[in-house]
C-alpha cells in the first residue's frame, strides 16, 4: 500500500536522532531561541519580512482573523469569502469570531477560486480568505488586483501550496497575511506546527499577541514600551499585562527546532513533488473521464497529493476501489465546506442557499492519492499505470 504519508519527517534517521540529542541537551522546550531562529529562516525563504510561528496551521488562521478584528481590519458581521473547497479550520474562526462567510466556487480547471468567481458574487465582500488548495492556484494576480480595486482585504491560506510559484511570485505573497501548515503530511514537516506571514509591521505585532494570550511580553522592546506607557502599566505588572483578545497557540522549542532541520531539505522535497507531479498531470491530460486539470498558467508547482476529479459519480467510486487496492485515498481535502455538518447549524446561514456546482461536484466525484517525495519508481509505475488505464479494465 502506497501510504499518503511515508515518514515523519524527509532524512527521518537523522532526523530524528538530531531530535533525540536536542531535547537531552536542552535547559528549556517552551517558545524560545529556536522558535524565533525558524521564523527568521522562514522569512527568508519564503521572501516575507515578518514570520510567527504556531502550534497549527489551522491555529495560524485562527490568529491571522482575530488579529484582523482587533486592529479594525474586519468588523464583527462582515463579509468574508472564502473558497467552498478547502478545509474546515479556514471557515470556522469565521463563523466563531462573527463574522459572515461567504462560499465561492471553485473551477475545475484549477480546483481553486478565480477572478470571474469573485466577480460572479453577488455580494459585496470585506474580506477574502482565499485558499491555495494542493499547490495550485487561480489567476491570483488578477484576484489580488480586485481586490486591491475594491478594498477587499486578502488574506491566503497557503496551507498546502508552500513553494508553487505564479507568474515569479510564490504563492503565500499576493495577501496581506498568509498562512502554512507543518503538520507531518505536508510539505515541510514539523509533526504539528504553522506559520502565519505579512509584511505589515503592526499586523505582525498583533499576531504576535494573539498567539500568548494578549500580553506584550514577546514584542520588541521598543513596541512593548509604548504599549506600556499608553496603558500606564507598571515593572510589577509589566509581564501580565494582556493588552487585546489572545489565545495560547504557542509552539514548542522542538517545533522550531525540527523546523530548523528540515527547512534545509524543503526545495529539495518541493523539486521531487513538482516532478511526481508533473508526471501524474500528463498522464490524465488525454482522460475524456475526468475534468481536466489546466495548470500551465503556474510556474512551479509544489503538490502534495495529486486530485482525481470524475464527470461520473458511479465512476469515481468504481476507479477509487481500483486505486484503494495499491495506493491510501482521500476525499480532495475537506470537500465542500456548506456539505459539511458544522456549516449548516450555523445560524446566521441557516435558510440561505448558494450554488455551488462545481464544489459540489468534485465532493461528490473526487478523491485524491499520494504524491510524496519517497515515491520510488515502482510505486509511481503502479500509479501512472492506473492513470493510463489499468483502472478501467
Amino acid at each position: 500500500m502506497i501510504k499518503l504519508i511515508k515518514n515523519t519527517f524527509f532524512n527521518e534517521k537523522e532526523t530524528k536522532e538530531k531530535l533525540c540529542r536536542f531535547i537531552m541537551n536542552s535547559e528549556k522546550l517552551s517558545m524560545g531561541d529556536k522558535c524565533r531562529e525558524f521564523e527568521e529562516k522562514f522569512s527568508e525563504y519564503q521572501g516575507r519580512e515578518y514570520s510567527v510561528l504556531y502550534n497549527s496551521g489551522s491555529s495560524a488562521n485562527l490568529a491571522v482573523i482575530q488579529s484582523s478584528l482587533n486592529l479594525g481590519l474586519l468588523n464583527e458581521g462582515d463579509k468574508v469569502g472564502f473558497s467552498a473547497l478547502t478545509w474546515a479550520t479556514n471557515v470556522m474562526p469565521l463563523v466563531q469570531l462573527g463574522l459572515r462567510p461567504v462560499p465561492i466556487d471553485v473551477s475545475f480547471k484549477n480546483l481553486n477560486v478565480n477572478s470571474w468567481n469573485l466577480l460572479g458574487l453577488k455580494e459585496d465582500l470585506n474580506a477574502l480568505f482565499i485558499t491555495n488548495l494542493l499547490g495550485f492556484c487561480g489567476d491570483l494576480d488578477k484576484i489580488k488586483e480586485i481586490c486591491d480595486e475594491k478594498r477587499i482585504t486578502l488574506i491566503e491560506d497557503n496551507c498546502e501550496s508552500l513553494e508553487s510559484r505564479l507568474k515569479g511570485k510564490k504563492l503565500g505573497n499576493f495577501g496581506l497575511a498568509s498562512t502554512f501548515s507543518f503538520f507531518v503530511g505536508h510539505h515541510l514537516s514539523t509533526i504539528e506546527g504553522g506559520m502565519a506571514c505579512t509584511d505589515d509591521e503592526e499586523l505582525y505585532n498583533m499576531l504576535i499577541m494573539v498567539r500568548a494570550h494578549g500580553w506584550g511580553r514577546n514584542l520588541n522592546s521598543g513596541f512593548r514600551e509604548k504599549l506600556r506607557e499608553e496603558h500606564g502599566i507598571d515593572d510589577f505588572y509589566e509581564n501580565y499585562a494582556f493588552y487585546t483578545l489572545g489565545y495560547n497557540l504557542r509552539p514548542t522549542e522542538i517545533t522550531g527546532f525540527l523546523g530548523c532541520e528540515q527547512i534545509k531539505y524543503l526545495e529539495e522535497m518541493c523539486d521531487k513533488r513538482n516532478k511526481n507531479f508533473l508526471d501524474f498531470y500528463e498522464s490524465t491530460k488525454n482522460n475524456d473521464r475526468l475534468h481536466k486539470l489546466d495548470l500551465d498558467h503556474m510556474d512551479f508547482v509544489s503538490n502534495f497529493s495529486f486530485p482525481l476529479v470524475f464527470k461520473d459519480e458511479k465512476e469515481s467510486h468504481l476507479s477509487r476501489e481500483k486505486f484503494r487496492k495499491i495506493a491510501e485515498t482521500r476525499p480532495i481535502v475537506g470537500g465542500n465546506m456548506v456539505c459539511q455538518p458544522f456549516f449548516k447549524k450555523c445560524p446566521k446561514e441557516l435558510g440561505k442557499r448558494y450554488s455551488l456546482p462545481n464544489s459540489e461536484e468534485i465532493h461528490s466525484n473526487g478523491f485524491y492519492f499520494p504524491n510524496n517525495p519517497e515515491l520510488t519508481f515502482d510505486e509511481k509505475k503502479k500509479i501512472i499505470d492506473l492513470l493510463n488505464g489499468k483502472m478501467y479494465s
